[in-house]
């Protein structure tokens, strides 16, 4: 999804046309009968681009549904013509529909989960409930043996599961429902019950939507935090970035760090390296789609001290434990990525 919403956002900028394609028929589970050999694909093999000049075109694959992005409306004429030749295909016109709804105007591309959120609440019987204006009270920790046990566990299970899906263009939901899924294989009522919370604030927020303006820039930055040994179960720290292209928001994460960092400037440093990777793919994605970058990424964090881990090596004897992480954000720094 981090790949359409870039495309998306480069098609505002850029005027680009966006076409959709349904494959009529799509066997995901069909049985073999012989063996089948196959080279392993080395490259993102779900999206595919070609320029010639200065027609550029973009063909992008998920399941059965296929979306093609070009500033050349012959050339995609050509593609259409081309597969339709191999797979029986169903032109659906201009984009309005990939498991979100797409709206079109002169300003930008917006991305809604409107008819899904609302679905979410009445399939959880809150389409009356009380809406709130926020999701979780302030420093609210909760621990796998918070409270009872649920006695049927599938109901939260399946909320948390729709929630996940929800959260491809609701950043805001984002650190709440990660914190709510480590819970899924032993739930108790406390989860259940910040669940029912942050369903009150989806229904104050149903239509919100993610926006892409047209009169926006394509330079990357990207913006850090940590939430320091927060979790009260294993007290590992939380990564926190966004990445915005232009004035669009693009990637997004929220995620528990893989191992306990000693100091909350250890803890930003490491995310500091996670959101470094996600820039240094997110470069490789607009080479991809002709999109130069000529100037550095501008990654902003608010820790004094891992700013000063990333550019001066006197800090080497105090984080010779994170020494992987130490040495690629230098590099990064040196190299004028960021």
């Amino acid at each position: 999804m981090v790949t359409v919403r870039t495309l998306l956002a480069i098609a505002a900028v850029k005027n680009w046309s966006l076409i959709q394609l349904d494959v009529n028929n799509a066997f995901l589970l069909g049985d073999l009968l012989e063996e089948v050999y196959m080279t392993h694909p080395r490259v993102d093999y779900s999206l595919f681009t070609r320029s010639n000049g200065d027609s550029f075109i973009a063909h992008l694959v998920y399941v059965d549904d296929i979306l093609i992005a070009s500033n050349d409306s012959h050339a995609v004429d050509n593609l259409k013509l081309l597969l339709d030749t191999k797979f029986k295909l169903k032109d659906l016109g201009q984009l309005k529909y990939i498991g979100l709804e797409v709206a079109w105007s002169p300003q930008s591309i917006s991305l809604c989960q409107c008819k899904y959120a609302l679905e979410i609440l009445q399939d959880a019987g809150f389409l009356g409930a009380n809406p709130i204006s926020f999701l979780m009270e302030q420093n609210l920790k909760r621990s796998k043996d918070t409270g009872a046990l649920l006695s049927d566990p599938t109901v939260f299970k399946k909320l948390i599961g729709r929630l996940l899906y929800l959260t491809i263009i609701r950043p805001d939901l984002t650190f709440s429902v990660h914190r709510l899924s480590q819970f899924m294989d032993k739930p108790h009522e406390p989860h259940l019950k910040v669940a029912c919370r942050i369903l009150q604030y989806v229904k104050s927020t149903s239509g919100h939507d993610l926006f892409f303006p047209t009169n926006s820039s394509l330079q990357i930055k990207a913006f850090i935090d940590s939430d320091w040994g927060s979790c009260p179960d294993t007290r590992r720290s939380v990564t926190g970035y966004c990445v915005f292209l232009g004035d669009s928001l693009v990637p997004w994460k929220s995620k528990k760090q893989q191992t306990v960092s000693r100091s909350s400037a250890e803890a930003e440093y490491r995310s500091m390296t996670t959101t470094t990777c996600e820039i240094v793919w997110l470069l490789t994605l607009l080479s991809d789609f002709q999109v130069s970058h000529s100037n550095n990424v501008h990654l902003f964090c608010d820790n004094t001290t891992a700013l000063h881990i990333a550019v001066n090596p006197v800090f080497y004897g105090r984080t010779k434990h994170i020494e992987l992480d130490f040495h690629f954000v230098r590099d990064k720094l040196q190299a004028g990525v960021i």
